[in-house]
């Protein structure tokens, strides 16, 4: 958007937010609260079959942003990008991504296959003193040196609670009421965008050094 946009939505006192549902997703946020010691944080979001019919930089921008956002939200917010793959079919169109950051001590991977066979979304990481894995962002799994805890889905929460749908809505109605900013406000959108258009840039590269996400 140009900076002209900006300047006159904060003139007028508008409030933007972007729909980033997964940081409002429960599980996602109970886990940004346990990764103060963490070593290893992965990100999958894969698709059945799903290769086309737009070509790699729409794919990245309308799917594989969204990994990498929550990805690097749940790290903290800043990272390194160290290296990547991009493979995508003869037309262009993307088949596959997997990008490695680092954040002082933790490491962070994204991952994505269009034709994996699979809908699965998941989250891994590893801490010091437990293991952690939400799948789907409804399923809690952990292990901490007593065996294996899963949390039960609450039966009172829908598929849309569980999803950051409903989180998101409510924080953006607070956000009018008491003229606050968003957590997700608009700006959150274009450092995102800026991090997959540096991706995508860096595309014929296997390893590209010093992006930070800023």
């Amino acid at each position: 958007m140009p900076n002209g946009w900006w300047r006159w939505r904060r003139k007028k006192k508008l409030t933007l937010m972007v729909g980033f549902n997964r940081r409002f997703a429960p599980l996602y946020r109970e886990l940004k609260t346990r990764l103060g010691t963490a070593a290893s944080l992965r990100m999958d979001k894969h698709r059945t079959d799903s290769v086309g019919p737009h070509d790699l930089r729409f794919t990245l921008l309308d799917d594989y942003l969204h990994v990498v956002d929550t990805a690097l939200w749940l790290a903290g917010g800043e990272a390194r990008l160290a290296s990547g793959t991009l493979l995508t079919s003869e037309s262009g169109e993307m088949c596959y991504a997997e990008h490695h950051f680092s954040a002082d001590k933790l490491q962070i991977t994204t991952s994505m296959h269009r034709r994996a066979g699979s809908q699965r979304e998941s989250v891994q990481a590893v801490t010091d003193g437990g293991l952690y894995d939400v799948t789907d962002m409804r399923e809690w799994r952990e292990e901490r040196g007593q065996g294996i805890l899963i949390k039960p889905i609450p039966s009172w929460q829908t598929t849309l609670e569980q999803r950051g749908f409903v989180g998101c809505a409510r924080h953006f109605i607070d956000c009018v009421q008491n003229q606050t900013v968003p957590e997700t406000a608009g700006e959150q959108a274009i450092l995102a965008q800026r991090v997959v258009e540096a991706l995508w840039a860096g595309r014929h590269q296997r390893i590209t050094l010093c992006n930070i996400w800023r």
